[in-house]
């Protein structure tokens, strides 16, 4: 059944409802109706996809991503290669480059898929990029299979490989770039490590920008031809095929508003997750009390502030080189990308941002009518900022593309509090689902052996506040609907 927001199911006729139709939702309503499951999804909005949709946010005719825009995670993610989301629509298109990061000297660097190739342009860091980028690459699989709740691999040789990648990955990126003498090999660490809105000094922080800096090399930094709400709508079309079913415009406020059924899925934040399950259902004794402690003092990370813009005519880049490349990494060398983060970890605004750019529609003319061109661009914030920094961001397109601001013909912005009204889930402008700092990076919502499962055992959370966290990859419904299938539904 295709979604449809005038469905009104049965009683009785659901052995799982999931609340949120995201990635992750879709994930763990196809997991579950793959295992022969009777599955319903509920979605507030009247489309799916949550963090992978799009729309005409500035002019007729300009597709905007309306927040995901670049997936190396959900072409890479082993989930979503069991599916045939091509018959249903999904086509990726991975630009020559796949990542531009210029620097106020006039050099630029690139990343392209070839590890070699990228390592040869970084000069006197070649044998240094290699040696660290390389292994990443290689042993990609082992870290996808890692992807999900803690354990330790039973094969003692991808336990050895694992061991030596959590050796580096611990480590900061202030400590990762030491060994590196260019400032674009140091910047292009950095610009791929600020993703995770962690200071460059904290632990984890390098292991973060290592796994998407080497995921450029793996499997490319692709984007879905005409947006990405074309990944939801590939979900949501395999779903109906396989027997599952979709509600929007239909928000639920309390799982006793819904129908009879044996599970129950939330895509949902820690906090909204005590607002709809009620804390009643998941204190049902001393450590239901705990649990519901942990998900009330959750931590969330910054916020983000977001524009987009229609242009008359691609950005005029300095370097007209970065024409190659759908994502751009605005924010010179990784001093100030360090300032910039520090300052929104320490709840103050930077002076200079941190810019991530993309320009989807130099590869996919789907998204703009013939010669005009869209740009999704955003930086962190403190999160709950009300503060507009569109003319910041602005700022630091035109400082490496000067005369950019003449060809915009539309814009949008949208900060913390107007994301947050979109998408509940971003709590104070969060995308990420919640700070993964390495306190967090281990306890997504809350210290238990088995992350999804809460303490009433037919209530479980399949957001991106679980493992492996956020990005569109589904791997968070895929892991939680395996847990339900191994106990209330099995």
């Amino acid at each position: 059944m295709s979604p449809d927001s005038g469905f009104r199911p049965p009683p009785s006729a659901f052995d799982a409802i999931v609340v949120g139709a995201g990635p992750n939702g879709l994930a763990a309503a196809i997991t579950l109706a793959r295992a022969g499951r009777r599955v319903h999804v509920l979605e507030a909005a009247e489309t799916v996809g949550g963090g992978s949709r799009s729309a005409e946010l500035t002019l007729p005719g300009f597709v905007h991503d309306v927040c995901s825009a670049v997936h190396p995670l959900a072409r890479s993610s082993p989930f979503f290669r069991e599916l045939p989301l091509e018959q249903h629509g999904l086509r990726w298109i991975e630009p020559p480059i796949e990542l531009a990061h210029p620097l106020d000297d006039g050099e630029t660097a690139f990343v392209v898929r070839s590890v070699e190739e990228t390592a040869a342009s970084l000069g006197a860091d070649r044998r240094a990029y290699r040696g660290l980028l390389g292994p990443v690459a290689r042993r990609w699989e082992l870290l996808l299979d890692l992807a999900g709740p803690f354990r330790i691999p039973l094969n003692p040789v991808k336990t050895f490989q694992a061991g030596s990648f959590a050796l580096r990955a611990i480590r900061s990126v202030a400590r990762l770039t030491r060994r590196f003498e260019t400032p674009q090999a140091r910047a292009l660490l950095a610009g791929c490590a600020a993703h995770s809105m962690l200071r460059m000094t904290e632990p984890i922080s390098g292991g973060l920008g290592l796994v998407l800096l080497g995921s450029a090399h793996a499997v490319g930094w692709p984007i879905a031809e005409g947006g990405s709400q074309r990944i939801a709508d590939a979900l949501a079309s395999y779903l109906a095929s396989i027997g599952g079913s979709v509600e929007t415009g239909r928000r639920v406020l309390t799982l006793d508003d819904l129908p009879p059924r044996r599970a129950s899925l939330l895509d949902l934040s820690p906090n909204s997750v005590v607002a709809v399950a009620g804390e009643a259902r998941l204190c049902p004794n001393i450590l239901g009390r705990w649990y519901i402690r942990q998900l009330r003092r959750y931590r969330y990370g910054p916020g983000v502030f977001k524009i987009d813009l229609a242009l008359d005519g691609p950005i005029p880049w300095r370097d007209e080189r970065i024409l190659g490349a759908a994502t751009v990494h605005l924010g010179g060398g990784l001093e100030e990308i360090a300032a910039s983060e520090d300052a929104v970890r320490g709840g103050r605004l930077p002076e200079r941002p941190f810019v991530l750019l993309v320009q989807p529609s130099l590869f996919d003319p789907s998204r703009a009518p013939a010669g005009k061109h869209t740009v999704w661009a955003y930086c962190h914030v403190p999160n709950g900022s009300d503060a507009d920094m569109s003319e910041a961001i602005l700022g630091q397109i035109e400082r490496f593309a000067p005369g950019v601001r003449d060809r915009i013909i539309g814009r949008s912005q949208r900060g913390p509090a107007e994301l947050e009204a979109d998408n509940p889930n971003y709590v104070g402008g969060d995308i990420a689902g919640g700070l993964q700092d390495l306190r967090q990076f281990f306890t997504r919502p809350a210290v238990r052996l088995d992350p999804y499962r809460t303490p009433d055992p037919s209530v479980f959370i399949c957001s991106a506040s679980t493992p492996p966290g956020n990005g569109v990859h589904g791997l968070c419904g895929w892991h939680a609907a395996k847990s339900a299938l191994r106990g209330v539904l099995r």
